[in-house]
């Protein structure tokens, strides 16, 4: 009997990325293809794909490396178990992006084989990807790379620092619940399409802060959000006890920037679940928004100086600051996947407020499974 190959996802606007990942997937057996139900792409990205689950099945099927292809009937980032266990492949193939701890587990539980590929284009064809292809995905996501909570007024009254955020280009579609601004981010799509418009990023991040919060919201979303999204480059956004920073120092140097995207990678998680509340059970300290503050500072400076050992050991500080005063930021799969990468990098830290999404990686060298990050430039004019 032929050996079994399995691969799962959305695969909305068929692509030749698509289809490169297929033929290197069917290499290693007869190729099983699982797609994302509508509902389970909806309760994952936050919006409906472009073509439904029929035309996407289709497709697919008609891909002559693809033995099957089937919809599957789960929900969530393991949507595809039930079609798994029941169809016991020997391998299970992922690209970067789609390389999660609980597929990983869930095949070590099984007895199949797990690989990671990585995103490569076909021969000489362009590097493809869904959200490049939608139009409606042209704008930035943000990381906080440290001082995260330090924007939100009950820590940076306790003492004054800062946050630093860095704007990123859309070279992935980011799940929603993974700490990468996306419900900001939908603000910004409900008030200006596509894509950013012109104009002062002080006046356009307001207007966005000012979307996203709108009186009467029970839980104010930290500002750093919107000037992630808003601010071009690597910025630090410096918080005392107030909504909105008293200073945003931003930095556009191109030898800064490339630093940064060799430094950083980001290794998925899965979106942490709707029963998530970091907010219970927190230490918040004068001692420990101090911590946060003065290792977001130490992380700043290793910036400017390019120095990628202190970028490292500060990414660090200030994760162990938040966690600190945040402890369930910190679960039992986030720290089995830093226990994994501790010998592999420099300093880790979670995007967003933890419990899943990202785990964000200070590495002098490429981590298996992980990607990287392209900054969003400020325009040259």
């Amino acid at each position: 009997m032929a050996r079994k190959a399995f691969v799962s996802g959305c695969f909305d606007l068929l692509h030749s990325g698509h289809v490169a990942f297929f033929k290197a997937a069917a290499a290693y057996g007869d190729l099983y293809v699982a797609l994302g139900s509508d509902k389970t792409v909806y309760e994952l990205k936050g919006r409906l794909p472009v073509n439904t689950e029929d035309e996407r099945l289709f497709m697919v099927q008609s891909l002559g490396c693809v033995k099957e292809a089937f919809i599957s009937h789960g929900s969530g980032i393991l949507d595809f178990e039930d079609e798994l266990r029941a169809l016991r492949p020997g391998v299970f193939v992922v690209n970067e992006d789609g390389n999660v701890p609980a597929k990983r587990q869930l095949c070590e539980e099984l007895g199949i084989e797990y690989v990671v590929l990585k995103r490569e284009p076909h021969a000489n064809l362009p590097r493809r990807s869904t959200t490049a292809l939608r139009q409606v995905d042209r704008l930035p996501y943000r990381i906080d790379l440290a001082g995260g909570w330090l924007d939100q007024p009950f820590v940076s009254r306790h003492h004054p620092g800062a946050v630093i955020t860095i704007s990123i280009e859309p070279t992935i579609e980011f799940n929603d619940r993974s700490g990468m601004a996306t419900s900001t981010r939908r603000a910004a799509l409900e008030l200006w399409g596509n894509r950013l418009p012109a104009g002062d990023p002080a006046h356009l991040a307001r207007v966005l802060f000012c979307c996203d919060n709108p009186p009467g919201t029970p839980h104010i979303s930290g500002s750093q959000d919107a000037i992630g999204i808003v601010y071009p480059g690597l910025n630090k956004a410096y918080y005392m006890g107030e909504y909105w920073p008293g200073q945003i120092e931003s930095v556009h140097d191109e030898e800064t920037l490339r630093f940064v995207e060799r430094a950083l990678y980001l290794l998925p998680l899965g979106p942490r679940g709707p029963e998530f509340d970091v907010l219970s059970d927190t230490h918040i300290s004068p001692a420990g928004a101090q911590a946060l503050a003065e290792a977001t500072g130490h992380c700043w400076e290793a910036l400017l100086s390019r120095d990628l050992a202190g970028l490292g050991s500060s990414v660090r500080a200030s994760f162990e600051a938040q966690v600190a005063m945040f402890p369930h930021m910190l679960n039992h799969t986030v720290a089995a996947a830093i226990a994994e990468c501790r010998d592999r990098a420099l300093g880790w830290k979670l995007s967003g407020a933890g419990g899943g999404g990202y785990l964000i990686l200070v590495a002098s060298k490429p981590v298996e499974g992980a990607f990287q990050i392209v900054i969003r430039r400020a325009p040259s004019w």
